[in-house]
């Protein structure tokens, strides 16, 4: 009896270790050379933060594209623009609480202007905003999608 109740113990609490995302801090740079090293895949990396109602609402569309599409060479990035200070506090507990699958990044960089004309010289820097790239295919959108959206422009790559 004794053994029953360790092993259902010890199950249960590795139960809540079975989801384990981590959140890593993105330059840029480390962006741009990550989607560069991956020339054969295609990207789909979208720019949210947790306190942008329209970017939560359409997470659930980017995990489904990754699931529904795993078998491509699909590579789905979602990157936090919450500020640094807020890794811990807000974008991990939110990462854990929507059990996103995806890699998770907060972008690491100061001076919201100069990494916004890096990424896209249109970009205003509203969010949600999403950018598809395939070897020298580029295509930036600045607005929320509809999971059919991101399908059209996905295969449209």
């Amino acid at each position: 009896m004794k053994i029953r109740t360790f092993i259902i113990c010890v199950l249960l609490s590795c139960s809540g270790l079975s989801y384990s995302q981590n959140v890593k801090l993105l330059s840029v740079d480390q962006l741009q050379e990550r989607i560069k090293k991956g020339q054969d895949s295609t990207y789909v990396v979208n720019f949210w933060a947790t306190w942008c109602a329209p970017c939560i609402k359409e997470l659930p569309h980017f995990e489904k594209l990754s699931q529904e599409y795993k078998s491509d060479k699909l590579a789905v990035l979602l990157v936090s623009v919450d500020f640094k200070s807020k890794l811990n506090t807000a974008v991990v507990p939110f990462v854990k609480r929507k059990k996103l699958t995806n890699p998770v990044f907060l972008l690491n960089e100061s001076n919201p202007q100069e990494y916004i004309d890096r990424i896209d010289p249109s970009w205003s820097g509203s969010i949600p905003a999403t950018l598809f790239i395939k070897n020298d295919k580029k295509k930036f959108m600045e607005t929320e999608l509809t999971y059919e959206q991101l399908v059209t422009e996905y295969k449209k790559l």
